[in-house]
């Protein structure tokens, strides 16, 4: 229940572009009144501002269910997301978007939850739903859903493919703007791809690409996520374009959550000396208007979403309001935890060693060159690496010594099917194996490791709880953070699974992994649509030409 009260402070005024002291006066979790005192801020005073909001994230990658995700954000000053339930909907398809929308209702947190445009994302996987133009129409009745998430199929825009057409009309006929999702795309394809409805892109990873796309109407995302992070790229660019900029961090850990969120990234913002309002455009308000959000901006009659922050520099939050509640106080979360079901769909079985060998095309040779995926901590983007690797007993095996390790894609929906098999160079480990069934965009069970016995092992504990993530190292050390709903997230307490999420991570790095991230880089090697080249249940993939490709050279 929201309370009437009263709270003075420094009122950050996002439309005036005032910054005043205040007493504001909430009634029925709504503003009621916003009593000036004077003219320039009062030095004893907080300062209160509308709260922050991620203009695109994908709850599932924080390994918690949404109520659980708003318990950790608001804390950090987040009182709304843009969500995108894609994840969850290449597991369990419409039922999953609607179990998103069932657990949000435990929390008084803002999400707005898109129709995902791209399930599966490519013919070129196996995932475990399908998301029809039918199904978005559908979904677009339920006001609960604000927008066409990312549609990455962008090859399919710029050549008219009728289905993904036909999303983008319905989009329209719905009054729902569409995100965008087009890595590297650039010139008259990116004028081409903004002119299909487009509204919106995340990926830039260069300044220059994103200058491309504002020039043709977009509004660039800058993500700064657990493994992707373009900020450094892109933030130069909020001091001209602050009417179409947003921040967001597409893919965010708990581990991460429990440290920051939209709140870190106002903080090197204005540590840039990019001004105030236009930094907090970005954060607050753009996303607000561009969505069509129903989250309080502090102005008179709104709903009291806003935060207070104890000084514009260090920017810490001490309080966060949602609907007239007190939900965050001085680094604590008020919100209670929910009771959580678990909805999944796992079909495999558990594997042996044996089967991810990979036969040489020389048997007798003593090595095999290969064609290896290069990763890059803090990129999606890979590109393709020859390697050698050794060959013994007629197979290919992994050079740990020249970071050339296995990497194998297990389809999860059905029992029986044989696991792709590739090589990868960047994730460092010198020992044992990771698994995870958070595999971008089907959710199939990714490995990467030093040995098959290793990787059996991993993905082995994957399929006896039916989801997780886990590291196994080669003297008997093994961690598993179960996921139970869809394989994706936990059915528990938030703070405890990111404490669990640090263990597991903290052995990946104890194996070797050099990357700041491994669990949130080893979940993207199967996205085929970032370019250049991924691993899919199917095989190696080319996603610049966008075919398979042999892994022998």
């Amino acid at each position: 229940m929201s309370a009437d009260f009263t709270r003075r402070a420094n009122v950050i005024d996002l439309f005036a572009h005032t910054i005043r002291p205040a007493t504001i006066r909430v009634a029925a979790g709504r503003i009621a009144a916003i009593d000036y005192e004077g003219d320039g801020p009062d030095a004893a005073l907080p300062y209160a501002l509308p709260g922050f909001v991620d203009a695109h994230v994908h709850v599932e990658s924080s390994l918690l269910v949404p109520a659980e995700f708003a318990r950790l954000a608001v804390v950090h000053g987040t009182v709304a997301t843009v969500s995108d339930p894609h994840e969850i909907g290449n597991v369990l398809g419409v039922a999953g978007v609607e179990f998103m929308l069932d657990n949000a209702r435990q929390s008084p947190f803002h999400f707005c939850f898109g129709a995902p445009s791209c399930v599966p994302a490519t013919v070129f996987e196996t995932a475990g739903a399908v998301i029809s133009a039918d199904d978005i129409e559908q979904l677009f009745q339920n006001p609960a859903i604000g927008y066409l998430a990312e549609m990455m199929n962008w090859p399919g825009v710029l050549h008219g493919d009728p289905d993904v057409l036909r999303k983008i009309a319905l989009a329209q006929r719905y009054n729902r703007p569409v995100d965008g999702h087009a890595p590297g795309l650039r010139g008259d394809d990116a004028r081409r791809y903004a002119a299909a409805g487009m509204s919106t892109d995340h990926e830039c990873f260069t300044a220059e690409e994103a200058l491309d796309k504002l020039a043709v109407g977009m509004h660039i995302l800058i993500r700064e996520g657990s493994a992707a992070r373009n900020f450094e790229a892109l933030v130069d660019l909020l001091p001209e374009h602050a009417d179409r900029i947003m921040f967001c961090s597409d893919d965010k850990h708990p581990d991460s959550l429990v440290l920051g969120h939209i709140d870190a990234l106002v903080r090197r913002a204005l540590a840039r000396g990019i001004d105030l309002f236009k930094v907090l455009r970005a954060a607050c308000l753009n996303p607000v208007q561009h969505y069509r959000l129903d989250v309080g901006l502090l102005r008179n009659g709104d709903a009291a979403d806003f935060i207070v922050v104890d000084n514009l520099q260090d920017f810490r939050v001490q309080q966060t309001y949602l609907r007239g509640v007190l939900v965050a106080e001085n680094g604590q979360t008020l919100l209670p935890a929910g009771q959580n079901a678990a909805p999944n769909n796992f079909h495999a079985q558990p594997l042996q060693p044996t089967d991810f060998r990979l036969a040489a095309s020389d048997t007798s040779a003593a090595q095999a060159q290969v064609r290896a995926i290069r990763c890059y901590d803090g990129q999606l983007i890979t590109e393709a690496e020859p390697g050698a690797v050794p060959v013994r007993n007629g197979c290919l095996e992994a050079d740990v010594a020249n970071d050339v390790l296995k990497l194998t894609v297990v389809n999860r929906y059905e029992a029986g099917a044989t696991p792709a098999v590739a090589f990868i160079r960047g994730f460092g480990l010198q020992r044992g194996a990771l698994a995870s069934s958070v595999g971008h965009d089907s959710h199939n069970i990714t490995a990467v490791g030093c040995s098959d016995e290793a990787i059996a092992r991993a993905v082995n504990l994957v399929i006896e709880a039916k989801g997780g993530l886990a590291a196994v190292g080669a003297d008997g050390e093994e961690l598993l953070l179960p996921l139970p709903v869809a394989g994706l997230m936990s059915d528990g307490e938030g703070y405890a699974v990111a404490e669990a999420y640090t263990a597991v991570d903290q052995l990946a790095k104890q194996l070797g992994s050099t990357l700041a991230a491994p669990f949130m880089t080893l979940s993207f090697m199967a996205l085929l649509v970032i370019p250049s080249l991924k691993l899919s249940d199917k095989g190696l993939f080319d996603g610049e030409k966008f075919e398979f490709v042999p892994v022998l050279l």
